[in-house]
């Protein structure tokens, strides 16, 4: 067995990743299990990916039934799978037409080159530019990069793409002077993830939508961490009531295998013709099976009720540590079973995470100084009280 050494190193990895030194074997439901047998709640969810818990059986007979049908299929033909997808996907969200592809950064590249080929197909060469947020994470890719205000992610890459323009997240104001006749697409995240849990002011997004419709700009979502249930409703822009053009995801919807998708609604749904763009491996069966069944489940187990009851029991949680250790953390913040805590000294913030793993407890630390929590969102209000008695413990051995 491949055993992950101290600091979570392997000789022949890449080491592009910080890795915590143990080594995960098996997942079950919303516990990870290590090479000796240690059993950790793990409130990551590979982050934000496994929202039915790892390896739900369901999910599991899904993916064998179409490993013993069809594996692969170049998108020169039609697959079943794909279009039952696209057709759920459609259904559930109202929009129209589907893009299938491996990755959330792909899905965002995918939606950047959507928005240029649009406006170049309705005779508006000059509109180029695609908006964006501080504190934004769009994925790594050199469009979705550029499109990402994160200095120490950019560093060494320049020079990225150029036609990207950054304004203040939740500023009215700037957005105002951000958006104008050159504009291809506002893109946004209405629950940013990466940056530790920064929500979107609902008055923010409707500016956006109204602005955009002002100056012919394309809104677009990247509900990539926030969609598909995490905030409580099958996507971000229904928690907001303000519906984008079209918007990305990818982390959970497949559960745990890889896939993207942009989701459009309208004339911009026509905007990528045959050749315009492609991947060979894009909405393959397998991925597109598992996350057919996915959306099945999350139905039949009417989720978006139960992420409303324990994400507020969650919440409460977080923010009675909140009150308890206020020299530690500042308010929590977030929505659904998408949290963070501040942490008031950020350097601090991974010395919890360390600590909470020792008591076989999984969180993370996102942007500067946040605890993330992004379990899985099956997980019982019986399993967040035992998760805090843990980080509790964590948190105590830190303390004076």
């Amino acid at each position: 067995m491949e055993i992950a050494t101290e600091h979570g190193a392997h000789p022949h990895l890449l080491q592009n990743y910080s890795r915590a030194p143990i080594t995960i074997v098996r997942g079950e439901g919303v516990e990870l299990i290590d090479e000796h047998g240690n059993r950790y709640i793990d409130l990551v969810a590979g982050i934000a990916v496994a929202a039915l818990g790892h390896c739900h059986p369901e999910i599991t007979r899904a993916i064998a039934e179409q490993a013993a049908t069809l594996v692969h299929c170049s998108n020169l033909y039609m697959h079943e799978p794909a279009g039952k997808l696209a057709t759920k996907l459609a259904e559930l969200s109202g929009f129209d037409r589907v893009f299938f592809c491996n990755s959330g950064a792909e899905a965002n590249e995918a939606a950047i080159k959507m928005a240029r080929k649009f406006a170049h197909r309705n005779g508006q060469a000059h509109r180029k530019t695609i908006v964006y947020c501080t504190d934004s994470f769009h994925g790594r890719t050199l469009g979705a990069l550029a499109a990402t205000d994160s200095a120490k992610y950019k560093e060494g890459f320049d020079p990225l793409p150029e036609g990207f323009r950054i304004t203040p997240f939740n500023d009215i104001v700037s957005l105002e002077q951000a958006i104008d006749r050159d504009t291809a697409a506002f893109i946004v995240e209405p629950v940013q993830g990466e940056s530790g849990v920064n929500v979107a002011d609902r008055e923010f997004l409707q500016a956006a939508r109204a602005l955009c419709d002002k100056h012919g700009a394309l809104l677009i979502y990247d509900e990539i961490q926030c969609g598909l249930g995490r905030l409580g409703t099958n996507f971000a822009f229904e928690t907001y009531n303000v519906k984008p053009d079209a918007f990305t995801l990818a982390k959970s919807l497949a559960n745990g295998l890889p896939i993207g998708a942009l989701v459009m609604r309208g004339p911009c749904a026509e905007a990528l013709k045959p050749g315009d763009h492609g991947t060979t491996f894009g909405g393959s069966p397998i991925p597109c099976a598992a996350a057919l069944r996915h959306l099945e489940l999350r139905e039949e187990l009417d989720l978006n009720a139960h992420v409303h009851r324990v994400g507020t029991k969650f919440l409460g949680e977080l923010r009675a540590l909140a009150e308890d250790y206020p020299e530690f953390f500042g308010p929590p913040r977030g929505m659904g079973l998408m949290l963070g805590l501040p942490v008031k000294e950020p350097e601090q913030a991974q010395a919890f995470v360390d600590e909470a793993r020792d008591r076989h407890l999984l969180i993370n630390a996102a942007g500067h100084n946040t605890l993330r929590f992004i379990p899985p969102l099956i997980i019982t209000e019986e399993q967040i009280s035992e998760a805090f008695s843990r980080l509790r413990k964590a948190v105590a051995q830190i303390g004076p």
